[in-house]
């Protein structure tokens, strides 16, 4: 008798639980729960662009460093002992910079993305899983912020002729297959990890959020959040 009744307790609490899930937030105004998403979008784009658009946002930061990919970077070692140190340093730091200096311009497109999200776009972030707020900014200004970065991101390798020597080297390994052929052009390269980095920010702001909602600091966030 005690087996057959586990079971059925371990279902019992299980619907409790999803139905006070749902409780929550149907007790929540769809207008509350619009602002109040818009409100933690809003919280993640400021904190990654502050975070990484300064100088070293990027440099100072090994969870978004730019290195040089694939073969490039394990032939780094090589290049330092022919003397080429100061040459790696140079394109690695110019990466970084031209990064920084892209994601500091994010901000009005995320701001834009924010405004012009749906009612529907609302339900599904608050419904979609712990990482629904970045995978929404990806869907919605990936496109836009390629475009806003490409050019910045093409003025700072313009500056070091290193840029040039980068292509060349990394088109030959990447038709040797050393390296994706995505990663053959240094600006192409730059600004796709200048959104990566963007990206990964939000989802660590947005993960924050949803872990302590009560930490918010603001109520309409915690009524939200804290009713999922």
């Amino acid at each position: 008798m005690r087996r057959l009744l586990k079971p059925a307790f371990a279902l019992f609490f299980a619907l409790t639980a999803g139905m006070a899930q749902a409780g929550g937030l149907d007790a929540i105004s769809s207008g509350d729960a619009s602002a109040g998403v818009k409100e933690a979008l809003a919280k993640g784009a400021d904190y990654a662009v502050s975070s990484l658009g300064k100088s070293g946002g990027f440099l100072g930061n090994d969870k978004v460093k730019i290195k040089l990919p694939g073969y490039l970077d394990k032939a780094e070692s090589a290049l330092r002992m022919f003397g080429m140190g100061k040459q790696a340093d140079q394109l690695v730091e110019t990466m970084n910079h031209a990064a920084e200096n892209a994601v500091a311009q994010a901000k009005p497109i995320l701001t834009e993305s924010i405004k012009k999200m749906s009612v529907k776009d609302a339900k599904d972030i608050l419904t979609g899983g712990e990482d629904s707020v970045t995978q929404y900014f990806k869907r919605s200004s990936t496109e836009q912020l390629t475009a806003k970065f490409m050019p910045i991101v093409k003025k700072e390798t313009g500056k070091l002729q290193l840029a040039d020597q980068y292509n060349k080297f990394a088109g030959k390994a990447a038709s040797a297959g050393l390296v994706d052929q995505k990663n053959a052009d240094v600006d192409s390269y730059v600004t796709q990890k200048a959104m990566d980095g963007l990206f990964l920010m939000i989802a660590e702001e947005e993960k924050k959020l949803r872990a302590n909602p009560l930490g918010a600091g603001s109520e309409l966030l915690k009524n939200v959040f804290g009713a999922l």
